[in-house]
């Protein structure tokens, strides 16, 4: 697999719900991984995969991002379909290796994670039973290009959006205007914000925690 990623495999031989579990800017493949043991009580398989785009964090350290950041100018269409391609990739090939439940599949993204996540799902809501997108935003021309393919499928796409109404790094506005394009495309998502930050409260994590088991991981999918 071209992407580094760092996995939580329950005991067993599965299948198993499993959550792609997508980090955000300056993070790396270990910064979501945390959350596994709370996730269906551990027993679901978390995969964790690492962006492409080396970020310095200061002190010698580098982290990672999906697609390049700053200078205040706009997400060069490119960069942003390299990543994609190389989480795209990454997906297709985890389908292969593990033991996946295809039926309670899971994408969760945590701000530019969270991005990458929107256009994961977006683009083939068939394949995915749920998207999580936490401390970020959807795009409009992720938006728009969903929108001119005229995908019929978004109605029954359990959505859930969750942000910090106190985030400097992503105002809370976006995930407003994040939650109003999803239901412009059918998609009628439940949306949270909690007086936080740029992270994930312990209140946002069992609000994620309870909605995910009664979307996805705990119903009898019928194949």
């Amino acid at each position: 697999m071209e992407l580094m990623h760092t996995s939580h495999v329950p005991a067993g031989e599965g299948p198993f719900p499993t959550i792609f579990a997508l980090h955000g800017w300056g993070a790396n493949a270990h910064d979501l991984l945390g959350l596994a043991p709370h996730l269906h009580g551990g027993r679901a398989l978390v995969l964790c995969p690492q962006g492409p785009v080396p970020v310095p964090v200061g002190d010698g350290m580098v982290g990672y991002g999906w697609f390049p950041l700053g200078g205040g100018r706009e997400v060069d269409p490119d960069d942003f379909e390299k990543g994609g391609l190389l989480l795209r990739s990454f997906v297709e090939e985890a389908f292969e290796r593990f033991p996946i439940d295809r039926r309670k599949v899971v994408v969760m993204g945590f701000s530019q994670g969270g991005v990458m996540a929107y256009d994961l799902v977006l683009r083939n809501p068939e394949v995915f039973a749920a998207l999580v997108a936490l401390s970020s935003w959807l795009p409009e021309d992720v938006a728009a290009r969903v929108a001119d393919k005229g995908e019929t499928g978004l109605a029954a796409l359990p959505a859930l959006v969750m942000h910090g109404t106190q985030d400097p790094m992503i105002p809370v506005d976006r995930a407003r205007d994040s939650r109003d394009r999803l239901i412009r495309l059918g998609v009628s998502p439940a949306y949270h914000e909690y007086e936080m930050g740029h992270e994930i409260h312990p209140e946002a994590l069992r609000t994620m925690v309870q909605w995910l088991e009664e979307k996805v991981l705990t119903p009898v999918m019928v194949a």
